[in-house]
């Protein structure tokens, strides 16, 4: 899989202005009203990220979750990871 062009990544940031690009990861931090609120998010998270088999590094910090993105296997950002972030939003 290809790595994301700079006009990729461009278009990623003007599309997903809360998610931020660092280096080879994409980066967003959620919050929520308490702990099962965040782990019923990040449940959510692993349902859609088992069905697309592309995992995400996930923190979990009371009310905050932090998830981070990279395609490991490909040593930066793809589509993939584009795909993944776009089913985390639909899961809020």
């Amino acid at each position: 899989m290809a790595l994301l062009t700079d006009q990729e990544r461009s278009e990623f940031t003007a599309a997903h202005a809360d998610w931020a690009i660092e280096r080879e990861t994409i980066t967003r931090t959620f919050e929520f009203d308490d702990f099962v609120g965040a782990m019923v998010f990040v449940n959510a998270v692993a349902l859609d990220a088992e069905k697309a088999f592309h995992h995400p590094d996930i923190d979990i910090r009371w009310n905050k979750v932090t998830l981070t993105l990279s395609t490991h296997s490909e040593g930066g950002l793809t589509q993939k990871d584009v795909d993944m972030a776009d089913a985390v939003e639909r899961t809020l």
